[in-house]
Formats: C-alpha cells, sequence, structure tokens
C-alpha cells in the first residue's frame, strides 16, 4: 500500500469521479472509499478510466456487521468497484455497543481473505479495548487500523498498541479537516503558528508540512480535496524532512479533544441505515 493515498470522505457522487481522476494523474496510487460514503461506483469508474494500478480500500458499515452479512457487503462494494478482488476491506467502526456483530463481521472478512477475495483486512476506528478484544478472538491480526490523528489529536496510546501488534495506523483526517478551537483563538491545524513557522522555513504549506510529519513517524495518510491545485499539493511532500525538533513542537499540539464521533457513541440506533446493492 502507497504511504500517501487519496481519499474521498463527503466527496460527493457527482464530484468524485473527476477528483479521482485528477488524483490519479497526479501520481496517487491508493484511494480510499466506504460504502457509507455512497461513492464507490464513480470511484471504480475513475480507476478503470485510467488504466493504471492502484491499491483500492473501502469499508464495510455497521449495518452490514454480522458474518453472512458483511460477505454480502463485500459483494455490494465489489459490483459498485467493478473488480473481483478489493485490495484492502475494513470494519468501518467498532459497534462497541453490539461487539458480538463486529467479531463475526471481522470473521468474515477472514474467510474473503482466505478465500482470495481480498489481499488484506483490517479495522477502522477502534480503541485499546476494542483491538484487544479483537486480537483475542481473531486468527488473522488487522494489517490496518483507520483512525483519527493530525497534530490536535494524536491517539498515542492506540498507535502504540497498533505498533506492538504490527498493525498499521492509517491516518484519516491527517492535516484537521475538521474545525478544531485553541485557546489561541485560531480554529484549524492550517493557521497554527507552530506549524506554520515549520511552512514558512521550507517554503511548503501547513497541510504539506504535516503530511510530512505523519510520513515521517510512520504512519500512511489519506488527504482529501476536491480542488486540483491542492490535490496536487498534498502529493509534493517527498522532497523534504523535517528535523527531529520540529517534529517534537507538533506532538506537543496535542489537544486530546476528538473531532469526529465517539466510537462509543456509534450504534446502530443512531447511525444504522441501508447500504444500497447498487
Amino acid at each position: 500500500m502507497p504511504v500517501l493515498g487519496f481519499g474521498v470522505f463527503q466527496t460527493p457522487p457527482d464530484e468524485t469521479a473527476a477528483a479521482v481522476e485528477t488524483a490519479l494523474s497526479t501520481g496517487y496510487r491508493h484511494v480510499d472509499t466506504a460504502a457509507a460514503y455512497g461513492n464507490e461506483r464513480p470511484v471504480g469508474e475513475a480507476v478503470a478510466k485510467s488504466g493504471a494500478e492502484v491499491f483500492v480500500e473501502t469499508k464495510i458499515w455497521i449495518s452490514d456487521y454480522g458474518y453472512d452479512e458483511t460477505l454480502h457487503g463485500f459483494e455490494k462494494s465489489a459490483a459498485k468497484l467493478g473488480v473481483g478482488r478489493i485490495d484492502l476491506l475494513i470494519l468501518h467502526q467498532a459497534l462497541p455497543s453490539e461487539f458480538g456483530r463486529t467479531l463475526e463481521a471481522y470473521r468474515a472478512l477472514e474467510t474473503l481473505l482466505a478465500d482470495g477475495k481480498v489481499r488484506a483486512i483490517g479495522v477502522s476506528n477502534f480503541m485499546v479495548e476494542h483491538l484487544t478484544e479483537l486480537l483475542d478472538k481473531a486468527t488473522v491480526v488487522p494489517a490496518v487500523n483507520q483512525i483519527e490523528v493530525h497534530p490536535y489529536f494524536q491517539q498515542r496510546d492506540v498507535q502504540a498498541y497498533g505498533e506492538r501488534h504490527g498493525i498499521l495506523t492509517q491516518a484519516w483526517a491527517p492535516i484537521g479537516g475538521i474545525t478544531f478551537y485553541r485557546d489561541s483563538g485560531h480554529t484549524s491545524t492550517l493557521e497554527d503558528p507552530v506549524i506554520g513557522d515549520i511552512a514558512r522555513a521550507y517554503g511548503k504549506s501547513p497541510a504539506q508540512v504535516m503530511l510530512r510529519w505523519h510520513l515521517q513517524q510512520g504512519r500512511q495518510v489519506i488527504p482529501k480535496s476536491t480542488n486540483p491545485k491542492r490535490i496536487a499539493e498534498n502529493f509534493d511532500v517527498f522532497d523534504f524532512d523535517l528535523t527531529p525538533d520540529q517534529l517534537t513542537a507538533i506532538d506537543a499540539l496535542e489537544t486530546g479533544k476528538r473531532g469526529g464521533p465517539e466510537p462509543a457513541d456509534v450504534t446502530l440506533a443512531t447511525f444504522g441505515r441501508p447500504i444500497p446493492e447498487a
């Protein structure tokens, strides 16, 4: 899997194909989508049109958890993507309120892996307690855990657990795509003075500095944009290195404040919705 991928969270279906085409022409070779995003089909169309070898990742939504349900969830995603095999298939949420269903869903992923229908399997938004219970039952260690990670919210305990068990941390919202509020008055990581000073020192943007911070610390990242200029900018992060002091300065921006929903709040009652067949 490439260390830098392209995300399509909240990208409208009618804008997705163009965004993915731009990303692939820029040089991206990994696209991350999900059944719940409603844009798997245009992702597949853009990948097919490119003719490039692309690593495709998607996610099973909680409404399709359970052994048979997840096997069918794979079939729905594969059909929309237009592929016979998915490179990386992961569970979108831990669903701790009904973790038995989660375990059955993961068992289905193991079956798909054994049958050669997916190349790798993983999870998303799993905390340490969820990973611990999963590993107690699973026969295959998740390849990745996709979690919210950016300078203001780093989830170091989850990252450390993953590192001990060979689970790669994949960062969603890697440049703080959700708006955050700090005592200093600015509202975004893109406006942070610490990050801004580092960016000016390299002639780079704050987003590029944050992506470089992730890469140098061993995380895989999936920034998203529909703006061609930003898509290209986010890919241009391989020609400079942050110093240890600069990495430490960015680490120190941790607030402990999550931007996305608490994993325990994601339940079938609050977030469940059917995933269409087509």
